[in-house]
């Protein structure tokens, strides 16, 4: 009896310790496997990063010296030879500032609007139908809206090319920006808000108008500045509906404008030139610090945004 006891007691003791090591290899497996996933992580990250800082060292090292010229902000391109050294773009930069500000202001109100629709009326097929529209409008090339523009602009209107139709085809590529950044802010701002204005009588459109977007202001002017961002690098409408110009110029419904995709696009056949090529590693430069600076300013405001998960 005695020794019989004494195995299961130790048999017991046994299985007592089965338990802890099975817990123990548990966790050693786990933490391989998130070892694993960190390095596969790092990995994927410096491959990723590795082409991007290619790019940005080779722009800066054959165009940056350009950029700390005082004339290539103050001046423009007009009756600067390929072959000449000299000329700025200030043509170029205005051309896509002014462009990008008309696109915005068209752009916003109806991509704000759109995404209040979607989150505060926005019920059964209609809601479905402007969701699924938004959602194509995402995945349309820009080649596709100038082609669009210009079918209706030009073709059907027999209107000229000029930089105001540009600003139409960006506002296509915008909306769904604004429309999708917008509907998640709208969305994170909880529902106690408006239960609390109703409860107080305010009607749906003053409580949407004095609680509900100012409550995700900060965060929609970043979706606002990180649609600029996207829509100020696109070439095909430039090219498509407003050429290249050389001079300086602010009138959107009359000729030609300048930007500094098209002040790429326009050089690429001078790269052999070195004064040329200079000018066009420059603007490819500038436009990359534009971009850079909204990116930056999108994220600055976000940090402040009032809207919290």
């Amino acid at each position: 009896m005695s020794t019989a006891a004494t195995t299961a007691s130790k048999g017991a003791r046994g299985g007592d310790k089965s338990p802890q090591l099975s817990q123990l290899g548990q966790s050693g497996s786990r933490a391989l496997k998130n070892n694993i996933a960190t390095g596969v992580m790092w990995g994927a990250f410096i491959i990723a990063l590795i082409p991007l800082g290619w790019i940005l060292a080779t722009v800066l090292v054959k165009g940056g010296s350009l950029l700390l010229d005082i004339g290539w902000w103050t001046e423009s391109q007009r009756g600067v030879g390929r072959k000449e050294v000299g000329g700025g773009a200030a043509h170029a930069i205005q051309g896509t500032l002014l462009q990008a500000l008309v696109t915005a202001l068209i752009a916003v109100p109806i991509g704000v609007m759109t995404a209040v629709y979607l989150v505060e009326y926005g019920r059964g097929k209609a809601a479905k139908v402007v969701s699924f529209m938004v959602d194509i409008l995402t995945g349309v090339p820009s080649i596709v809206a100038a082609l669009f523009i210009y079918a209706i602009w030009v073709t059907t209107f027999g209107l000229d090319r000029i930089p105001f139709a540009v600003c139409l085809a960006l506002v296509l590529l915008m909306i769904p920006v604004v429309v999708r950044s917008t509907e998640e802010m709208l969305k994170l701002v909880p529902n106690e808000l408006r239960e609390a204005s109703y409860a107080l009588g305010v009607p749906k459109w003053k409580t949407i108008m004095k609680i509900v977007l100012p409550t995700a202001f900060s965060g929609i002017v970043t979706g606002v500045l990180l649609g600029l961002a996207r829509v100020m690098g696109e070439t095909a409408p430039l090219i498509i509906l407003a050429p290249y110009f050389k001079s300086l110029t602010t009138n959107l419904f009359d000729g030609l404008m300048g930007t500094l995709p098209t002040m790429i696009y326009n050089g690429r056949d001078n790269m052999s030139v070195p004064e040329s090529a200079e000018r066009v590693w420059a603007a490819a430069c500038t436009l990359i610090l534009l971009i850079l600076v909204l990116n930056l300013l999108g994220r600055l405001v976000g940090r402040f945004s009032k809207v919290k998960n």
